[in-house]
């Protein structure tokens, strides 16, 4: 199993972690970055932080039938839990700004979900597609992602099985620390505010 020190390496390594001074798809600003994109294009180094979360999972999820992961973050990250847990795998992609299951893929009813992520920052994504499990009558066993940065702060009351967790502060604009002021602010997320 990859370690935490060595999940936060490989993070740098690949550039999927960096400093500077960031607005996030949130609107709030903050000191650090996560582009899970930056990872899953080496794929060697993603493949051991998957296997690792693959394991937690195994671990520590109860009973599910298939994995969800949104469009487009998830996908990557879902398809190889998929893959190392031979479990199915699906995903959600928004029209009309609402996550709906295209390409003919379905959730059978009372079927129990595992909602697989790239980051759970806010929990906005997740919980979109919590709903959209609930509208197929299936029920959601937990929440997994490379990187949870939730810092407790997130709506969702499931479990949340990560690989990483990071505390990366974020703030609103009016309430930026000095150090952060000095540095040009970039808008790096694919989510417009």
């Amino acid at each position: 199993m990859t370690s935490y020190a060595k999940s936060l390496k490989i993070l740098r390594e690949t550039k999927a972690l960096i400093d500077g001074h960031f607005i996030l798809s949130s609107g709030l600003h903050s000191p650090r970055y996560v582009q899970c994109a930056q990872l899953l294009s080496n794929p060697t180094k993603a493949l051991s932080i998957c296997r690792s979360l693959a394991a937690k999972i195994k671990k520590g999820a109860s009973k599910f039938d298939i994995i969800l992961s949104p469009a487009m973050g998830g996908i990557i990250i879902g398809y190889e839990i998929g893959k190392l847990l031979k479990t199915k795998t699906i995903f959600a992609e928004r029209e009309n700004n609402i996550f709906r299951l295209r390409r003919n893929f379905f959730i059978k009813k009372k079927s129990k979900v595992l909602i697989v992520e790239d980051v759970i920052t806010t929990g906005k994504s997740s919980l979109e597609c919590k709903r959209l499990v609930s509208r197929y009558g299936a029920k959601v066993s937990a929440f997994a992602c490379i990187i949870d940065r939730t810092n407790g702060k997130s709506k969702i009351k499931e479990k949340i099985i990560s690989q990483v967790k990071l505390n990366i502060p974020s703030y609103k604009k009016q309430d930026l620390p000095k150090a952060l002021t000095k540095i040009k602010p970039i808008k790096p997320g694919s989510r417009k505010l």
